[in-house]
């Protein structure tokens, strides 16, 4: 049995993997994917404190090593099912049962989907949700990004360096994006933003071939060639598998900053977590007080409480 298991291995997991570990706690986290999360699909990331222009692989690959040498153990296993209630925690996989006396649920998030015709058709043959993976499929070709925030900005930024012409298109009147992203879209010939836009169809053959797109103002529609369509509109709590008495309506898991929630030995972290900010130091940090909040639990202190 281990002090602590970890679900999910993005920021957050792995922080609290390195805060638990050093902290003499028996760790284990579980990934199903790829460690490093969404934030690790991100092309450059530039506000990442002591870090200029690193991606968000690289950063990932960083935080693991880092988790790894502290002493974790990362089993590459999806989590098929959690019992959280009891003194004893239980998680399964495929591979086994394992448990523990505390569970850091840091289940991350994944993209929105617009939920339009033609968007689970021309998945993986048009329709993307990372500009990282699957950009130079577009190499010198016309693609669109949808989405007004920092992951929408960015990947065009991305995709321009890549494809032919880039056209962002957002609901909004204006970007959510960081001043620098917005500054750095503005300076490249390639990108251009159609704003009071949504996609309301996505149309093609064996592949992605057009838009049908919709002015908000006027109500016109039109169609916009393209070859492939990022979608970034923001995301979800990767939440399906937990309790519903610790989720609210959206699916989020409220808890405070020390990660404590409604069950004792089960703390928050991440994206999982109802917030202000999500960022890769928010998740940081949520993490590590995640982490604290479990060693505190295991040596009995009430402060876990507040």
């Amino acid at each position: 049995m281990y002090d602590v298991i970890i679900v999910g291995g993005g920021p957050a997991g792995l922080a609290a993997a390195i805060y638990t570990a050093h902290a003499g706690l028996s760790t284990v986290l579980f990934e199903r994917m790829s460690p490093g999360g969404t934030a690790a699909t991100t092309y450059r990331i530039d506000n990442y404190p002591g870090f200029k222009n690193i991606s968000g692989r690289e950063l990932a690959d960083e935080i693991r090593a880092h988790a790894e040498d502290a002493g974790a153990l990362i089993k590459m296993e999806a989590v098929s099912d959690l019992k959280l209630d009891g003194r004893v925690k239980q998680i399964r996989t495929a591979e086994g049962t394992y448990e523990a006396e505390t569970v850091i649920l840091a289940c991350g998030s994944d993209r929105r989907k617009l939920g339009i015709p033609g968007e689970e058709e021309f998945a993986g043959h048009g329709v993307s949700y990372c500009a990282a993976c699957d950009g130079s499929f577009f190499r010198k070709r016309d693609v669109a990004v949808v989405g007004g925030g920092n992951s929408a900005a960015g990947y065009a930024v991305e995709l321009a360096g890549i494809c032919s012409h880039v056209t962002l298109i957002y609901r909004g009147n204006e970007l959510k994006a960081e001043y620098s992203l917005r500054k750095k879209l503005e300076s490249l010939p390639n990108v251009s933003i159609l704003y009071r836009h949504e996609v309301r169809e996505i149309q093609g053959d064996t592949a992605v071939r057009r838009l049908l797109i919709e002015n908000l103002d006027t109500g016109k529609s039109d169609t916009l060639p393209v070859a492939g369509v990022f979608v970034a509109i923001g995301i979800k709590p990767n939440s399906e598998l937990l309790p519903r008495e610790l989720l609210t309506p959206d699916g989020f898991i409220q808890a405070p900053e020390s990660g404590v929630t409604s069950v004792p030995g089960v703390f928050a972290a991440g994206d999982l977590r109802k917030k202000q900010l999500y960022q890769i130091v928010t998740a940081l940090s949520d993490g590590a007080n995640a982490a604290y909040s479990a060693q505190l639990y295991l040596h009995g202190s009430s402060e876990t409480e507040s």
